[in-house]
């Protein structure tokens, strides 16, 4: 029995990775800033924050792998300070705890969204390149480019780190609406549905949770290795979402530098104005139109990592988002900074 940190585990994610540990027979302790909704007694649970030195220190005791979940996720948060603090800050603050701790294996999960081309690759993959922290188009990826940064100089000093990168997780247990959930909800309450026809890779999120797993186990230290799943248009998901929830739609192609400007007047009014969340940022379209079909040959030939089929839990989300009425189960708490990301 392998004695298991998981923080953010009371995430999206993390939920459905802390069930698959226990499945495997671990011991698993979560640290996160709010419980689980639903927590096994036998599922130890450690309230507290990344970017807290001796609350990460104690959840460390004992531990021989740790998964790296928590993080801020979205395209917007008030203070875009927060961004780099929990997600750059706190990789610092769990990496270093568990260096002193001497554990034997740390898994950092990233995000797709740090991978797309924003600078010339040269004659490398995207799947490996780490392209610089400055030619990220926004807080958010700038946060997530900097915390791989740090893992990647861990790994080449001899610390054994392996990363694991989502793609774009969906799930009928998406309790608040992490940003590939509120997308589609968004698209579902429009009858008119503007859009960019980006590429989007979704994954089920059941399949992800087993992905991290198996790049703990099998994945090469200092090795990336792609979550994802099916990679489609919007467009082609904008129709099957019409199809499964029986409402008549009808999207609208918008060129990205449109998009891009209504999208970065919503932000001005955000940051300034009403101080709540808007439907889209600046840095959330120029993400979309680097967008790219990223390879997940290399986690299912070294992992075994087999993504099933994207429409079932497609249709799941959307029947789970018409019966709850998309709203995020967290309205109302105190801010998810630390729980786990979404992509």
């Amino acid at each position: 029995m392998t004695r298991v940190l998981v923080t953010g585990g009371s995430g999206f994610i993390g939920q459905h990775l802390v069930a698959a540990l226990h499945d495997r027979g671990h011991e698993v302790r979560i640290l996160d800033v709010r419980p689980p909704t639903a927590l096994s007694p036998d599922i130890d649970f450690v309230q507290g924050s990344v970017l807290d030195r001796a609350a990460v220190d104690r959840a460390l005791a004992g531990i021989e792998q740790v998964y790296h979940l928590a993080g801020l996720p979205g395209m917007w948060v008030a203070n875009k300070q927060d961004f780099h603090d929990v997600n750059c800050g706190g990789t610092e603050v769990v990496l270093a705890a568990a260096q002193s701790r001497g554990v034997s294996r740390f898994l950092h999960c990233s995000t797709e969204s740090i991978l797309f081309p924003y600078s010339d690759l040269g004659n490398a993959r995207a799947e490996e390149a780490l392209q610089p922290a400055d030619v990220m188009p926004g807080a958010y990826t700038r946060s997530k480019a900097l915390a791989e940064h740090h893992a990647a100089r861990a790994a080449a000093a001899g610390f054994p780190i392996v990363i694991g990168t989502p793609t774009m997780p969906i799930g009928p247990t998406d309790h608040n609406l992490t940003p590939p959930t509120a997308m589609l909800w968004r698209f579902l309450q429009q009858r008119l549905q503007p859009h960019i026809n980006f590429l989007v890779n979704l994954v089920d999120v059941r399949d992800v949770a087993t992905g991290l797993v198996l790049t703990m186990e099998r994945g090469r230290l200092g090795q990336r290795y792609i979550l994802g799943g099916e990679c489609v248009r919007l467009r082609e998901i904008l129709r099957m979402m019409s199809a499964m929830s029986g409402r008549r739609q009808r999207p609208i192609e918008v060129p990205g530098r449109m998009a891009e400007l209504s999208a970065t007047m919503l932000e001005y009014l955000a940051d300034r104005v009403t101080h709540r969340a808007p439907d889209g940022t600046g840095e959330g379209v120029r993400i979309a139109l680097h967008a790219s079909d990223l390879s997940i040959e290399k986690a299912r030939t070294e992992l075994g990592y087999a993504p099933r089929p994207i429409e079932p839990v497609l249709r799941d989300t959307i029947n789970y988002l018409l019966a709850r009425g998309g709203r995020p189960a967290s309205a109302g708490l105190e801010r998810p900074a630390l729980s786990s990301r979404a992509g």
